[in-house]
């Protein structure tokens, strides 16, 4: 029988205990972890852990494998970032970090995947995306911590690769009801795992490659350096092989970072709310893991239904962000996002708070 913990800041949806209830009966699945910030997404739910005995789920890693989090300080302070000096910040990044395409190619060795045609097609795209941010919650974000400091955040992911991959591997996949299909560890897994593995390390180097692009915009416009000493990279979108309770497994994150004793995290609550650097306690019932960061409360359509654009700048009034888009960004406001306190503090026996952050400037891709 599947082992389920839960750790909530709300009841479970419905549809959320029924698609966990489908995961928990799958074949090898032995533990699950569901996070604070769990909410319904095709197949696997977001903010879900799974342990698995002997075969790899690509639907529970997900599309975006190897998107994260990446933070590193500034050498500044908020008092650095007036309204001028914001909208010149904004004007840049928005010239220099596009959601979907850079216009020209970026120097990129060519990948090596399990698939040659595969390998071509996501190189083609990943010369004009490495460097980009992507659409929905991925964002560069100017924090400041309780002394003033500021920080950059940045959450991207593997941009076309991630996808690309995912749906190669579920064609190859074996179907196992309820929608899932599986690859055996000792089978196709292997070309997943190899695959898997160029995906995580180009969505370090895309977030690596957006901070440094970040950088010489702050100190073009702020005239302040960073402090690359302090750079962390925290992935929550991947699988890796993992012993629990005397048990060797594959686990599963999707959306949920690692959290083992000691190991430094990132979790981010919305465009205006607090986001945490934290540090795991390494909960064995938890498959040592925490959330990935608030969690959607509204899915994205009713969010563009029910709020206005005046509710969005409204709940935006302390933050720099890209007023000329917000129509576009409704989906995004705080409101749509669980209360990132709650999560927090369902979450405390996963984590060890370090550094609260409240966003300054935040650009998104629209």
């Amino acid at each position: 029988m599947t082992i389920v913990h839960h750790w909530l800041a709300e009841p479970l949806p419905p549809d959320v205990k029924n698609a966990l209830a489908r995961l928990a009966a799958a074949p090898g699945v032995r533990r699950i972890a569901v996070m604070p910030d769990v909410h319904l997404a095709e197949h696997v739910c977001v903010g879900t852990v799974v342990g698995v005995a002997d075969r790899l789920y690509p639907q529970a890693v997900g599309g975006d494998i190897g998107c994260g989090i990446a933070t590193v300080r500034l050498l500044g302070n908020r008092d650095l970032l007036d309204e001028r000096a914001a909208t010149a910040v904004l004007r840049e990044l928005a010239a220099r970090v596009p959601a979907l395409r850079h216009r020209e190619r970026q120097p990129l060795a060519p990948l090596e995947l399990s698939d040659p045609t595969l390998a071509r097609h996501c190189h083609r795209d990943l010369q004009f995306e490495l460097g980009t941010l992507g659409r929905g919650n991925h964002f560069l974000e100017l924090q400041a911590d309780d002394e003033g400091g500021l920080w950059l955040m940045v959450h991207s992911g593997s941009r076309a690769l991630g996808p690309a991959m995912r749906d190669h591997h579920l064609r190859i996949a074996t179907p196992v009801g309820k929608g899932l299909r599986a690859l055996p560890v000792d089978g196709p897994g292997v070309d997943y795992l190899r695959d898997h593995e160029v995906a995580v390390v180009f969505a370090r180097d895309n977030r690596r490659t957006i901070a440094t692009t970040a950088a010489e915009v702050f100190a073009e416009v702020l005239g302040i350096a960073i402090d690359w000493s302090t750079w962390h990279d925290v992935v929550h979108n991947f699988v890796r092989a993992e012993a629990h309770g005397g048990e060797s497994l594959w686990v599963h994150r999707k959306g949920a970072a690692s959290a083992r004793v000691g190991e430094s995290g990132a979790i981010p609550g919305s465009m205006g709310s607090w986001s945490f650097h934290v540090e795991g306690r390494g909960e064995a019932a938890a498959l040592c893991s925490s959330s990935h960061g608030a969690g959607r409360r509204l899915p994205r359509g009713e969010a563009m239904r029910t709020i206005s654009t005046r509710d969005l700048e409204r709940e935006l009034s302390a933050v720099f962000w890209q007023r000329e888009n917000a129509n576009a960004l409704r989906d995004e406001a705080p409101r749509a996002y669980k209360d990132i306190g709650a999560v927090m503090r369902a979450q405390r026996d996963l984590v060890r708070i370090i550094r609260r952050l409240r966003p300054v400037l935040a650009f998104k891709g629209a």
